[in-house]
């Protein structure tokens, strides 16, 4: 009792799961009750066939007894199915709907959140906590409901047979429960170590796959073998600890069923002799202490099958229960539906990541609907927190960012995000075809405008060529591509979607500057009416913005048009000055 009471407290978090499939579990446990109790009777029919043979063997008996045993065994074996078939696929159900339901939860979760946790670790969570759990949930709670529908049936014969014989034969049982609740906390314990050890593993192996080139460029390859080496060795150690305890529990509870066994046959052996039992009672007696091998040796597997689900649990509770820190509970239902034109401000901004220090400081900007703005500045002076802020991919101060003059906490993330494209600095495809990669945002586009889109982004020609066209299938995050071609179809993917806020960071600096005035051209067109901002390193990308501001140290130091910010001879224009001399010196190498 002291073991089982905390045990069902870890599962709290599973609660609503299980009362989603609360009729299945009812047919599941009438089907352990029929399947168990047909199986207690076993034991009696074999008592009145032994009984019965002694007192003379005839045809007729054994047709009845052979039937009995066969009745028995089919009936049991029918409910035995059901038992299996009910308990298990509930497992898998609740498998099904947790992977639901932590996935949902990762795709509310901000980019801080999977900058504070690693790949490896969330992967981990979702793939052996996970199977953890629905071994918990399956074969855990089926096994433990036999066991006791079992043992409670079989004492109550053991009783009837002869109490004293049962008394003794049961005696050495209660080192069972001492030695699972000792070991018990053992395995948890161990087990939890293991499962993060799991998660190191699965982060060092992902962070090795997806940096594979940088690895190979910088020679490191024996050494990340050598250093996954050693955490494997380190996992091997922990599981090897946690196998140990496991070796000793079962084998120590086969012993003391042995001890019982031993008792039986030496006391009850003396009982036949006295006729104080009968030799089809004496064989019964010994029938149920045999069944209760397997009850008694996978209490020992529950209890293991236990303290690693419940240890799972936890790490899956957390996954689930954590708390977005950007969520819609500011939304404006009357802003659901909104035509969202594409006026921006920036009313006083400050903004600091978590704990660390203010990276812009006291933005003031209007972006009217329908003109462009560029965005330049030395790295790190805030240029792309700037635009993250318009999505909402990171949190600014409410009344800070607003979209048509309301702050963009009052938009639905639908409303606000459907009418955004955006073009990040790392262009991130999936691996599939780049007919899907460019439809990512608009699902429902078709050929024509997939192909108007490339055609913008002047890089329809270059897919043409490929053996399979728009039907290539990249490799994972587009690693069949080059950089340029990449940042091209992360383009076209954002022109599809024919947003009314167009962001560019730094969305042409993998092409050549010949292939970016003809992109640029492209985009006058589709800039029409449209809010647009680009942001650049380069002078030739921004100078026909309708407006450019120049970002250092998260302030505005800058602000006008290309000639206004020449005659300011600042940043900008010393920017614009080195580009030039840097083309003069390209040109005559």
């Amino acid at each position: 009792m002291l073991y089982v009471t905390p045990m069902f407290k870890k599962l709290k978090p599973l609660v609503p799961y299980l009362k989603r499939y609360r009729r299945q579990f009812l047919y599941g446990g009438i089907s352990v009750v029929l399947s168990n109790t047909i199986w207690i009777f076993f034991p009696q029919v074999l008592r009145l066939a032994v009984n019965g043979l002694t007192s003379g063997v005839t045809r007729h008996k054994i047709f009845l007894y052979a039937s009995l045993i066969l009745a028995v065994a089919a009936a049991r074996g029918i409910f035995l199915f059901l038992t299996r078939w009910i308990m298990i696929g509930i497992s898998r159900e609740i498998e099904f709907d947790l992977r639901n339901d932590m996935f949902l939860q990762l795709e509310k979760q901000p980019a801080e959140y999977f900058q504070r946790n690693r790949t490896g670790d969330i992967m981990a969570r979702m793939t052996n906590d996970l199977n953890a759990v629905r071994m918990l949930l399956g074969p855990a709670i089926m096994y433990s409901a036999n066991t006791l529908v079992f043992s409670i049936g079989a004492l109550y014969f053991l009783l009837r047979i002869s109490p004293m014989l049962t008394l003794l034969a049961l005696a050495p049982m209660p080192l069972a429960s001492i030695l699972v609740q000792a070991l018990g906390r053992k395995i948890h314990e161990r087990f939890e170590r293991i499962q993060a050890m799991f998660s190191d593993i699965s982060a060092q192996a992902q962070e090795n796959f997806s940096g594979a080139r940088l690895i190979r460029a910088f020679a490191q390859e024996e050494a990340q073998i050598q250093a996954f080496e050693k955490s494997n060795r380190e996992y091997i150690r922990r599981s090897l600890r946690l196998v140990q305890l496991m070796g000793m529990l079962w084998p120590t509870l086969e012993f003391i069923l042995g001890l019982s066994i031993a008792i039986a046959l030496w006391v009850g052996g003396h009982e036949v002799l006295q006729h104080r039992i009968s030799v089809g009672g004496f064989f019964a007696f010994t029938m149920y202490l045999l069944m209760l091998t397997w009850p008694i040796i996978a209490l020992g597997w529950v209890v293991n099958l236990f303290e690693r689900g419940t240890a799972s649990v936890i790490r899956i509770h957390e996954l689930l229960t954590a708390k977005p820190s950007i969520d819609e509970s500011r939304a404006n239902p009357a802003l659901a539906d909104a035509a969202i034109r594409g006026n921006i401000e920036f009313r006083g901004l400050h903004f600091a990541y978590e704990n660390g220090p203010n990276v812009l400081q006291d933005i003031h900007l209007t972006i009217p609907a329908g003109t462009s703005l560029a965005i330049v500045g030395p790295t790190g002076s805030g240029k792309t927190t700037l635009v993250h802020l318009i999505p909402r991919l990171f949190e600014s101060p409410c009344g800070s960012v607003l979209i048509d003059g309301h702050p963009v906490q009052e938009y639905p993330f639908e409303t606000l995000r459907s009418q955004i494209g955006f073009v990040p600095q790392e262009s991130f495809l999936f691996s599939t075809t780049i007919r899907e990669n460019i439809a990512l945002g608009a699902p429902n586009a078709t050929e024509e405008e997939i192909m108007q889109a490339a055609e913008a982004a002047h890089i329809r020609a270059e897919f043409e060529l490929f053996p399979e066209g728009f039907a290539t299938v990249v490799g994972e995050r587009g690693i069949t591509l080059s950089g340029g071609q990449k940042q091209r179809s992360a383009l076209a993917r954002a022109i599809l979607r024919k947003p009314r806020i167009l962001i560019l960071d730094d969305a042409l600096a993998s092409v050549d500057t010949n292939t970016e005035e003809q992109i640029l051209n492209h985009l006058q067109r589709i800039m029409q009416g449209r809010t647009t901002i680009l942001i650049s390193h380069r002078v030739s990308t921004v100078r026909h913005a309708d407006r450019i501001a120049v970002l250092r140290n998260g302030r505005i130091v800058e602000y006008g048009t290309h000639d206004e910010l020449m005659t300011l001879d600042g940043y900008y224009a010393e920017l614009h000055q080195k580009q030039q001399l840097e083309e003069e010196l390209a040109v005559t190498q």
